[in-house]
């Protein structure tokens, strides 16, 4: 593609690789870790310089009562670019989950429907009423016998 055409956007084909997002998210990564380092001498320096700033008249404290604005929010920016940092790594994850979820819903379905299917189509049990050897009919449940394996365990009869 080139630049020229209006369907252009440049970060199509790294947004339909989950390998080329993880990568191009990995290289944001480095730079903000990056920047992050620089942030944290910056803090530093600032820190300081702004403690070692003393007014005439000053008490002990002033001067670190008046770098506490400062350190909290350069602070804060730090916080944030962590914060972005980790999250660019955990969408990188999320994309790779992405694709293969889309993967397998095929497989999902199928199985869904071979189940569907297998309980459409369950063959009747066919069990005979006491000695006579009747077959029960629709709708005549009798209470005394068990439905199910699960009743085998308990005595309990119906009155």
């Amino acid at each position: 593609m080139n630049s020229n055409d209006p369907n252009h956007a440049p970060l199509r084909d790294v947004a339909q690789s989950p390998e080329a997002t993880a990568r191009y998210l990995a290289d944001v990564q480095r730079v903000l870790l990056d920047i992050g380092r620089n942030l944290e001498a910056l803090a530093l320096e600032t820190r300081v310089h702004c403690r070692d700033t003393h007014v005439e008249g000053d008490r002990w404290f002033d001067a670190w009562m008046r770098a506490q604005p400062v350190e909290r929010a350069l602070k804060d920016v730090l916080k944030h670019v962590e914060g972005v940092t980790k999250g660019l790594e955990k969408s990188a994850f999320k994309r790779r989950a992405h694709d293969e979820s889309v993967a397998a819903v095929d497989a999902k379905r199928k199985g869904k429907a071979l189940e569907k299917a297998r309980k459409k189509n369950q063959p009747q049990l066919n069990t005979t009423q006491g000695n006579t050897g009747q077959v029960p009919q629709q709708g005549n449940v009798r209470y005394d016998e068990p439905a199910s394996i699960y009743d085998l365990r308990s005595d309990r009869r119906s009155a």
